[in-house]
């Protein structure tokens, strides 16, 4: 399974074969958006125009078919916290302190669940058979806490979902080529995964360079399930394309993956 790109209601985004449900992970092309966050910018406290963040929302919903005030999001902290999310949950996307979260899941129709990232890795979950969905930002602290296997136990747990019926899409994110850490991060990792963590660190000269794709990707393996595609575009090396955080400083916007649980 692979990803496809789409060009809808003026926006470029990436949806993924394994994901059948309404969804998308966003590029920074086709907003209005000016300057540093030229074009398609979502993140909301980034200091972008409030009124270019909105209309820039407005042509990613609109490409979905879904309202804005169906959005749910949460101030993310790099955590493992994972929040169940309602109906009575939308309209808060322009609301300055959301509850802190690096997952959400749910199982209640025309929820649109979205998590930002600039280099981070996000995740899409779907249910095949019952329908509920997730959404995972997972940098380098919340992979070694497991976020995605966390937010499959809870799809488990809260739900009762079979873990061989969630097929989870890795979209783009910063890859092994570009991201360069400390030895704590790789000790983290191999604490985490065990020898696993050895497919995806190698030393260059000194350098720790870390595959976070594969380390979610064996995650959710771990986690039980068998269906994980995983995006090969990286967020560093097209930074024309994506938004990065390491390419610019953190002088930059945000992408989103946002996903929907469609009726029926």
């Amino acid at each position: 399974m692979s990803f496809d790109e789409n060009t809808g209601n003026g926006i470029v985004y990436l949806t993924a074969q394994n994901i059948h449900t309404p969804h998308a992970f966003t590029t920074r092309r086709g907003g209005v958006s000016q300057g540093i966050y030229s074009s398609l910018n979502l993140g909301i406290n980034r200091g972008d125009a409030p009124a270019h963040v909105r209309e820039n929302y407005n042509l990613v919903c609109g490409a979905l078919g879904i309202e804005i005030s169906d959005v749910v999001r949460s101030n993310q902290v790099h955590g493992a916290r994972v929040r169940g999310v309602t109906l009575e949950d939308r309209g808060e996307l322009f609301k300055s302190t959301p509850p802190e979260a690096d997952g959400l899941i749910t199982c209640d129709t025309g929820v649109a669940l979205m998590v930002f990232t600039a280099d981070c890795v996000p995740i899409l979950l779907h249910d095949r058979v019952c329908g509920v969905i997730g959404a995972i930002h997972a940098g380098w602290r919340g992979t070694v806490l497991d976020i995605a296997g966390v937010a499959v136990q809870r799809m488990v747990d809260d739900f009762g979902c079979r873990r061989t019926d969630i097929s989870a899409a890795i979209g783009p994110c910063i890859s092994k080529c570009c991201y360069e850490t400390g030895q704590d991060v790789a000790d983290a990792l191999q604490k985490t995964m065990g020898k696993a963590a050895d497919n995806c660190i190698s030393v260059q000269g000194g350098r720790f360079m870390v595959n976070l794709k594969e380390s979610n990707r064996l995650l959710l393996e771990r986690a039980g399930l068998i269906d994980v595609t995983i995006s090969d575009e990286c967020t560093f090396c097209s930074n024309d394309k994506y938004w990065s955080h390491r390419r610019t400083n953190g002088q930059r916007g945000s992408q989103a993956a946002v996903i929907v649980k469609h009726a029926g």
